[in-house]
């Protein structure tokens, strides 16, 4: 792998290029090839993972100092999500270097959001390890966080209700269904937790000061675990 081309794409001098090696293979390639790689980037994505959701959840913390736990919540999953990390991916051209074998390659292995997310998350968990959470942190602020306005991102509305069931519809499943589970607080400010069911599992729990935003978390919530069950059989 080159260093100049990973220098490029982290936008740091780096020190050990293995790392990076690691967090750009996929786990197709030791299936096809075992001895050629000994490890693929899922562990270092579960590092990433973690580093990811702590930088954006202080940074908005920070940034919205007046809003409560559920604006902050349902922000930072718009920042976290497949969807928006497989943008950024897209934006650093990480699809292009990422080491997959050639029948995933060939498909669409290149473009697919599950695959550009983890390498997405696994680099910033091998930056971390080789050059320290500053260095993790300048990268997430220039491809997470810079590349967004927050204040607008923060007031899109997005209908997790209707994506879990049209992800439900889409398998022949039955529609999700939704239970409060617990309220807390008085009668004028009352905090309501919701959670949410498909095919007999509870996959998310929201918590929120009325039903419909707990809902929307739960729901949020399913969808994560969903697509994180997905990525398995890519």
């Amino acid at each position: 792998m080159d260093r100049a081309a990973v220098e490029r794409l982290t936008g740091h001098t780096i020190s050990d290029l293995s790392l990076y090696e690691r967090a750009l293979t996929h786990r197709s390639l030791l299936r096809t090839d075992p001895q050629a790689i000994r490890e693929s980037n899922e562990r270092l994505e579960y590092l990433g993972d973690s580093i990811l959701g702590m930088v954006v959840a202080e940074h908005i913390f920070r940034k919205f100092h007046d809003r409560d736990e559920g604006f902050l919540t349902r922000l930072r999953a718009k920042l976290v999500n497949k969807k928006a990390l497989a943008a950024s991916a897209s934006f650093l051209n990480l699809g292009e270097i990422i080491l997959m074998s050639e029948a995933i390659a060939s498909t669409t292995g290149r473009t697919s959001e599950s695959i550009l997310s983890d390498a997405f998350e696994a680099i910033i968990g091998a930056i971390y390890l080789d050059l320290g959470m500053d260095a993790a942190r300048v990268f997430i602020e220039r491809t997470v966080l810079g590349r967004v306005n927050l204040l607008d991102l923060a007031n899109q509305k997005d209908n997790y209700k209707s994506h879990l069931l049209e992800y439900a519809q889409a398998r022949a499943w039955s529609q999700p269904t939704y239970r409060v589970k617990a309220e807390s607080g008085p009668s004028h400010d009352k905090i309501f937790t919701v959670e949410v069911f498909l095919t007999d599992r509870m996959l998310g729990e929201g918590t929120a000061k009325n039903k419909k935003d707990a809902e929307q978390l739960a729901a949020s919530e399913a969808l994560r675990s969903l697509t994180a069950t997905d990525q398995d059989t890519e």
